[in-house]
């Protein structure tokens, strides 16, 4: 099933998308946001369900195109995003570029930061920021929606609570980051408001693709209309999304929204850290590791963090190259004030 949030009014209206994400359905009768779908998820994921298969099916007669530039996020707005680092390849790489050693622990216990959720982008807002000098930065990642999810719950319990998986871009400060976690009490301003995918699916829509609580398919990946990253989500993920919810519960209950990330999708390509496209490697799913690699060979980075006008793709397809959950497509702007 795949579910999106029409932008209209802060949380917006939930429609069903067909597959092929040409049609949708508003469902407001059955659930008015995506957040009361969640909340009641028992008793209207079989309606929804039933939607969406009549849709496919061609046996509606209310629908309306899926315009993806017409689109909110899935979520608005959560009262939970937590991003990881399960791609400990990534870590290894942005802490090298701050000279920041990798404790050993970071291979068996995942990182985990508490993001900003009142007001993520659009998939196709621009991304406005006020000096380019703060090093903007995207990063292509993967996330679930979980259920309620208890304090405690083992790996194998939050599998059974994952309802919906999106695609991430998760905008970083990379200048802006080294003083803020010098200070010791982590990310706030380095981390602006991110976008997620135009559609959230449910795990099913993947078939074999979701396997062992991961996306086993290339996330895709181009900067300014230049094919930039293509790393598979099921490689080299450490610590996969039953692990990363667990993590983010040991303590506390999650409530029925809570969004979970992957941390940037990185893989290591049989080398040391992985290789560009240009190189015949699948590249990278955020500046700032193409800046180390170049850092590593050449003794400095090369290329740019993002400017204005700069534009950034995000998407994944399925085997035949179909979109699955619609593109994330974002432009940096000069901020001009509220």
């Amino acid at each position: 099933m795949k579910l999106a949030t029409l932008n209209q009014g802060r949380d917006g209206k939930l429609v069903v998308v067909s597959r092929d994400l040409k049609h949708a359905v508003i469902v407001t009768d059955i659930a008015p946001t995506l957040q009361n779908a969640l909340d009641n998820w028992s008793e209207a994921e079989p309606q929804l369900k039933a939607v969406y298969e009549q849709l496919n099916q061609g046996e509606l007669e209310n629908t309306l195109p899926f315009e993806q530039d017409k689109v909110a996020s899935p979520l608005p707005r959560a009262y939970q995003w937590a991003d990881g680092s399960a791609y400990v390849n990534h870590v290894e790489l942005v802490r090298k570029a701050r000279n920041a050693q990798m404790p050993p622990s970071f291979w068996t216990d995942p990182l985990i930061y508490q993001g900003g959720s009142d007001t993520f982008l659009a998939p196709q807002d621009n991304i406005s920021m006020a000096d380019e000098s703060w090093g903007i930065d995207f990063e292509g990642e993967i996330a679930v929606i979980t259920d309620d999810v208890a304090m405690g719950a083992s790996p194998e319990q939050s599998a059974d609570k994952i309802r919906l998986i999106m695609l991430v871009n998760d905008v970083s400060l990379r200048g802006l980051i080294p003083a803020e976690l010098a200070k010791g009490f982590g990310f706030f301003q380095s981390k602006p408001s991110s976008a997620f995918s135009p559609v959230a699916i449910t795990p099913d829509e993947l078939g074999d693709k979701w396997e062992d609580g991961r996306v086993h398919l290339p996330l895709l990946v181009t900067l300014n209309g230049e094919a930039f990253g293509k790393a598979n989500a099921g490689v080299d993920m450490t610590f996969n999304f039953p692990q990363l919810v667990s993590h983010v519960a040991k303590t506390r209950a999650l409530g029925a929204g809570a969004i979970i990330g992957s941390g940037t999708v990185s893989n290591k390509q049989d080398t040391e850290h992985g290789s560009a496209i240009k190189d015949g490697g699948v590249g990278y799913s955020c500046l700032a590791e193409v800046r180390m690699i170049e850092t590593i060979n050449n003794g400095q980075p090369s290329t740019p963090f993002m400017k204005f006008g700069d534009t950034v793709r995000i998407e994944m397809n399925d085997d035949e190259g179909n979109s699955i959950f619609g593109v994330i497509e974002q432009t940096v702007e000069q901020y001009e004030g509220a």
